[in-house]
């Protein structure tokens, strides 16, 4: 079977439109498969069919231990699902992709949807039980948007459209478009097209979504920063005259907030491709002892002569992962503060690392009871803390469901952990105790 040397990485087609990218780095072998992301156990511990795939079950086996087989493949979340329309999906940007000239907008903290003709749909393929005066002048032409009412105003949108009563709640809803699927032109112009759509049939409850081009880092950066100001979630970019496509595509990239940190060199990883014979990426690490990679931001220059081992870097991540990893690190520099000859042969105090972001409502050690409910789907989600162990239960409403408990290194992480799981589910549409 094939395999992958140090440092090597192979690209493999999956079910999107983005294939995926499997490395091996220093023996630690990954995949950016959604299947891999979101295993629980330790990184080394991960394999996934594609990994599988390539080096046979039999190596993967012997690498990890003979772990458990991974779920099949459904997607970045359960929202995603083949059953749903025919939908473009974002990519995170990496901090390092340059996007001068590309159309930014707000993303919105809303509830996507597709409208067909007809009706509208969820992304799991549901129909929203929209009054028809809400729907009034909606064109025969699809539409992608998002159902929404304000910033901050997520699970009151969500709560009402779930409902199957066509209520006058509905009045406090708007549907902004921004994309025109089926029309096979350039994103400007379908655009475009929603927009005149807009202007010469005034339908009361759509709304053209905002775009502005793109000038600079720095422009994007500050609307950025104005957008999570008043209390918006992030930006959207869509590369110029791009087509509509299926699936994830980098033509369409969501942008949260960064966060800097800093992390010691441990090791130079040799490059491939265009970098073979210089930097591929440096092997760092936290302070609380996480390791992991930083392969981007980096000049020519710099991955000719990088950092040397044992120096402090600084890069800017997106977020911090369930395991404490930093999501989409780049390079920024070496510590200012500290010169490089001195890292080598003195100790350097301890950075602290930036805390993931918490919600308002932290969870306590009792129990909290969420439910999400669309269409046919009636599903459950439970979390308990007690000391260093996290526990939640989960499963269709009306049955026992599983349960699974983590153990935390101490309670504090426990506390933590915990709370950012609330946040995930509040933020796929999960509402506490049970929904009207």
């Amino acid at each position: 079977m094939a395999d992958l040397s140090d440092g090597e990485s192979v690209e493999m087609k999956g079910s999107g439109a983005k294939p995926y990218v499997l490395k091996n780095v220093g023996g630690v072998y990954s995949c950016s498969c959604p299947a891999w992301r979101n295993q629980s156990t330790a990184i080394e511990q991960r394999t996934c069919k594609h990994l599988r795939k390539l080096r046979g079950d039999a190596a993967e086996d012997a690498r990890v231990g003979q772990a458990p087989q991974p779920k099949p493949e459904t997607g970045d979340d359960e929202d995603e699902t083949k059953s749903g329309p025919p939908l473009l999906l974002a990519e995170r940007w990496d901090n390092a992709q340059e996007l001068t000239g590309w159309w930014m907008s707000e993303k919105l903290d809303g509830v996507r949807a597709y409208w067909d003709g007809k009706s509208l749909i969820s992304r799991l393929g549901n129909t929203f039980h929209a009054p028809d005066w809400f729907v009034e002048g909606l064109p025969e032409t699809p539409l992608d948007g998002e159902l929404w009412i304000a910033r901050k105003a997520f699970q009151r949108t969500v709560s009402i459209v779930r409902r199957q009563d066509k209520s006058d709640l509905w009045k406090e809803v708007v549907y902004v478009a921004f994309d025109a699927p089926s029309l096979g032109v350039p994103f400007e112009e379908r655009l475009t097209f929603v927009r005149e759509h807009v202007a010469r049939k005034a339908p009361p409850y759509l709304r053209a979504h905002e775009h502005a081009p793109c000038t600079s880092v720095d422009h994007l950066r500050e609307e950025l920063a104005r957008v999570e100001a008043l209390g918006g979630e992030g930006l959207m970019m869509r590369q110029p005259r791009s087509a509509y496509e299926v699936g994830r595509s980098l033509t369409l990239l969501k942008i949260k907030n960064f966060r800097d940190a800093e992390a010691r060199v441990l090791e130079h990883q040799k490059g491939a491709g265009r970098h073979k014979g210089r930097l591929g990426a440096l092997c760092v690490e936290l302070p609380d002892g996480t390791r992991f990679s930083v392969g981007t931001g980096f000049s020519d220059k710099e991955r000719e002569s990088p950092p040397p081992i044992g120096s402090v870097i600084t890069f800017r991540y997106q977020e911090l992962s369930e395991a404490g990893v930093p999501r989409f690190p780049s390079y920024i520099g070496v510590r200012a503060d500290q010169g490089l000859s001195a890292v080598n042969t003195t100790p350097t105090p301890a950075v602290p690392v930036p805390a993931a972001k918490t919600p308002e409502t932290p969870v306590s050690s009792g129990t909290r009871h969420f439910e999400f409910v669309e269409g046919n789907s009636s599903k459950f989600w439970e979390i308990s803390r007690s000391g260093r162990a996290v526990t939640v239960r989960f499963g269709r409403v009306g049955t026992q469901g599983q349960t699974k408990t983590k153990e935390l290194p101490d309670e504090s992480a426990a506390a933590r952990h915990a709370s950012e799981l609330v946040e995930e589910k509040m933020g796929k549409g999960y509402v506490e105790g049970r929904s009207a």
